[in-house]
Formats: structure tokens, sequence, C-alpha cells
């Protein structure tokens, strides 16, 4: 594997691969802050568990920019130092929530969620057999994204379902 100062990896170049690694880590941040935030805002049935699962996100999409930015340094590269930068090099964006109905924060989450595992696996594909570090962390990370969107789904349809059965019943 090459050190600081050499510019490929088995056939990777480190600067793109730092460059991937920030818009990762721009999206890290952006998805901690959006799960933050959502889980202050979030109202409707079943809200305290929605508000428990947005919070283990936020801790674990935390991690992952820790994880991230010790992994770009490790390379001899620097994560981004402005959080106006996030804005700029993020792959999924932020989206403030208009809506605090549970079921349309979830809806939002999920679709986070996808759009991390789509980065996380585009990021394994290109590093897969070149630089077993980065893809070991990343794939890490993209296991925790598939569980994420997994358990947020989870808990979207046991929402709907339940306000589906209460609508049902006061028909009846």
């Amino acid at each position: 594997m090459a050190k600081r100062g050499n510019s490929i990896i088995k056939g990777v170049e480190i600067e793109e691969v730092i460059r991937l690694l920030n818009k990762a880590y721009a999206d890290e941040w952006l998805a901690y802050y959006q799960y933050f935030i959502e889980s202050k805002v979030v109202k409707g049935i079943m809200k305290d568990a929605a508000i428990a699962e947005l919070d283990q996100h936020a801790t674990d999409e935390l991690r992952h920019a820790n994880m991230v930015a010790d992994r770009i340094l490790q390379l001899g590269g620097t994560p981004l130092l402005h959080p106006q930068d996030w804005f700029t090099h993020t792959n999924c964006g932020y989206e403030e929530p208009k809506d605090f109905d549970v079921v349309a924060i979830l809806e939002d989450s999920i679709k986070g969620e996808q759009c991390a595992i789509s980065t996380y696996s585009e990021i394994a594909d290109i590093v897969k057999d070149k630089d077993i570090v980065t893809y070991d962390i990343v794939s890490e990370i993209l296991a925790d994204e598939v569980e994420h969107e997994e358990d947020l789904q989870a808990l979207h349809d046991d929402i709907s379902e339940f306000v589906e059965s209460i609508k049902n019943s006061c028909r009846a």
C-alpha cells in the first residue's frame, strides 16, 4: 500500500479516494444533523419509537464521520474544515424537515439512507482489491446504513399499518 506522498494505492489515485471520502464525510455530518433535528421536531403517533431510532442513527452517523475523517488523515489528506463545505461537497444533500409528522420524517430519513447506501457502494466498488483499509471502513459503514434503512422502513411500515387499522376501525 502507498504511504503519504505517493499518489497511487494499487491502481487507485489517493487524491481520488480522499475526494470521495470527503464527500462521504460531508454526507455524514449532514445526516447527523438531520437525524438530530428530526428527533427534536417529530410529532405524531409512536413518535417515541421514532425518536429512539433517530437518536441512535445520529450517534452512528457521528461515529461514521469520525471513521471517515481518520481515514482521510491516514491517506495524507485533510477532512473538510468548514461546515459550509459540507453543502458543496455532499452526495446526498440536506433538506430541512418541513412536515414534522412521524411518517413524513421517516420517509425523508429512508431516502437519506438509500443515498448513503448508493454512495458507500460506489466507493466500495472503486477501492475493492486496491485499498483494503478504506474498503473495510466503507464496508462497515455500508452495513450500518443498510441496517438503518431496514430499521426505518420497518418502523415506517408499522406506524402506517397502525394508522390504517385505526382509520378502518373508525369507518366500521
